[in-house]
């Protein structure tokens, strides 16, 4: 799952700079770099945080020796 995560956040991330260098390149309108910039972004604030969760779950797994602590 953080694999997919941070897979996801990464071309999400990269997303929100191609974009912009698409509409100064000439080859997309405004409208639309600003439709796939918001895409991007909302998408990267939904997946990011999901990424950075899973690894301090494994964290705190692998500090307490795999034991769950109730």
């Amino acid at each position: 799952m953080r694999t997919i995560a941070r897979v996801v956040g990464l071309v999400a991330l990269l997303g929100t700079i191609a974009p912009p260098a698409a509409y100064l390149s000439g080859s997309m309108s405004l409208e639309s770099m600003k439709t796939w910039l918001l895409v991007f972004t909302v998408v990267w604030f939904i997946v990011a945080p999901v990424a950075d969760r899973q690894t301090k779950l494994e964290k705190i797994v692998e500090e307490s020796g795999g034991e769950v602590v109730p």
